[in-house]
């Protein structure tokens, strides 16, 4: 199979496809791989290190879109980028469609078969190549809302952690998952007072078994939810739905009760946010305020630390790359079920329930794609 990718476009975007190690891998059964030039420099990866792994290097993105029967990215095909994808072309990718249009419908009008690493399973209910991003999107959280919380930057003016005689800043992180797991371990290790809610008892029991007293757990009940973030110097909004737009469970007539200069930091984003207040920004100018509350709304977060995330990721989708090139996207998704459940568009049908629902489009059951 000839396997593209071309060099990521959205602002700030560093992360790249693939890397060395995994084009080796992908060469070493027998595929092509063509890497638009410069693709790897974020990540400190030449194009002469992708010539040694056996790729060759491509002058244009225009020119892998063109030909290649497989284009593996991280984010999101933008306009210019949809706009060239083709019927029976394959895209794995990120794709977060059920907030956003606008693609979904250049994916159906090109008729390419789209895959998205968000929806795809695991056999114990996870979500494995969303797992790597959540764990450096959760780990960055605490970091840029304590950036965010110095009064320069529109916050109140506090150190997350404090100093001996001066109280920490109390974080709430809404959601226990993998983003909330790991931006409780990191606030909690940077000295703030932090709470999670969840509505699942099991994984508060697990998340206090892991933690014990360094953090709080709490049942989500709206009483309990408002409570908390009202006296919170900082919200992390870190609920996921699978496929699925996030829930708004923080309302604009709720905003106004938060202290002022306290930050939000939805790392929901990519998924619509989790703040009804919540509208995606970008590392060139990430937060803007509203009724005096910061928010922080980045929706590619792990691409500012475009090594650490590229490297976590391919680990995780580098043997769904090989399964899709060796056997080709319908074989591969007929023998992995978890494979399969990444389908989110094919042949200009929408075969991702909550994405159909979500949008207004009819929706091709997976059993009929896969036919």
């Amino acid at each position: 199979m000839l396997i593209g990718v071309p060099k990521e476009i959205k602002n700030h975007e560093y992360r790249v496809g693939l890397t060395p190690v995994s084009v080796r891998e992908i060469t070493t059964h027998g595929h092509k791989v063509i890497i638009e030039t410069g693709a790897g420099d974020g990540i400190g990866c030449s194009d002469a290190d992708y010539i040694a792994a056996g790729a060759e290097i491509i002058g244009t993105a225009s020119e892998i879109f063109a030909t290649a029967e497989m284009v593996v990215k991280v984010k999101e095909p933008q306009k210019v980028e949809y706009e060239q994808l083709r019927d029976g072309q394959l895209l794995f990718t990120y794709l977060h469609l059920a907030p956003d249009a606008d693609q979904t419908a250049g994916l159906v009008k090109s008729g390419v078969t789209a895959i998205a690493y968000e929806t795809v399973t695991d056999r114990n209910g996870g979500l494995p190549l969303l797992a790597p991003m959540s764990e450096v999107a959760g780990r960055m959280a605490p970091q840029v809302g304590a950036a965010a919380l110095q009064k320069a930057n529109g916050g109140r003016g506090m150190l997350l952690g404090g100093v001996p005689g001066v109280a920490p800043a109390k974080v709430v992180v809404i959601g226990g998952g993998v983003v909330g797991t790991n931006a409780a371990r990191i606030a909690a290790g940077m000295g703030a007072d932090v709470t999670i809610l969840d509505r699942n008892i099991k994984r508060l029991t697990y998340l206090d078994d892991l933690f014990g007293p360094r953090i709080k757990t709490q049942y989500a009940t709206i009483d309990d939810t408002e409570a908390l973030v009202y006296e919170a110097d900082m919200v992390v909004g870190a609920v996921l739905i699978p496929g699925a737009a996030a829930p708004k469970l923080i309302h604009r007539d709720q905003l106004s009760k938060m202290k002022p200069g306290s930050v939000i930091v939805d790392v929901a984003i990519d998924q619509g946010g989790c703040f009804e207040t919540s509208k995606a920004t970008t590392h060139a100018d990430p937060t803007y305020i509203v009724d005096d509350v910061v928010h922080y709304c980045v929706a590619n977060m792990p691409g500012a630390v475009a090594r650490t995330s590229t490297f976590a990721l391919n680990n995780a989708t580098l043997p769904f790359t090989l399964a899709l090139a060796n056997k080709g996207w319908k074989k591969a998704c007929q023998d992995d079920p978890h494979l399969a459940a990444g389908l989110n568009v094919h042949a200009g049908q929408v075969t991702y329930q909550a994405v159909a629902d979500a949008l207004g489009y009819k929706h091709l059951p997976l059993e009929n794609a896969l036919s």
